[in-house]
């Protein structure tokens, strides 16, 4: 016959120890990670906007000028039929889809064929405001 075996679990106490020590720290980096995500929003909204300013001058190479406000983004999606019609628009368009912001929000865009602006509205959605909920303006960087 063979010996017999020594079943050693772990105590209730243990248990409790370990699940309070966990909890502590959840608690202390918790905070640390959530904050972040507003942070990485702002990071975002920032280099959508660099990214949609690259498809911006990628047509204006080609079509001569920047698309009109009346043309808006979508004239890096769709061959614009309306206002300046570009001479050498790229045939599968400069973006796939005109992105929202990473607040679920239109890009606003104000053009003139010679220049423009590209604004995200924050946070908030709204015109001005502080901290997250300010606007990113392509002008700004």
């Amino acid at each position: 016959m063979g010996r017999p075996s020594l079943q050693r679990g772990f105590t209730l106490i243990e248990i409790l120890v370990v699940v309070m020590i966990l909890g502590l720290l959840i608690s202390l980096a918790a905070p640390r990670i959530i904050g972040r995500t507003d942070e990485a929003r702002l990071v975002k909204a920032m280099a959508d906007i660099r990214a949609i300013e690259e498809a911006l001058n990628l047509y204006r190479i080609d079509s001569g000028a920047y698309p009109t406000s009346e043309q808006g983004l979508e004239a890096l999606v769709v061959q614009p039929t309306t206002g300046r019609i570009p001479r050498n628009w790229r045939e599968d368009g400069y973006l796939e889809r005109v992105p929202l912001d990473p607040w679920d929000n239109e890009f606003l865009y104000a053009g003139d064929s010679k220049s423009y602006v590209l604004r995200s509205l924050g946070a908030d959605g709204e015109e001005g405001g502080d901290g997250l909920d300010a606007d990113i303006d392509s002008r700004d960087f």
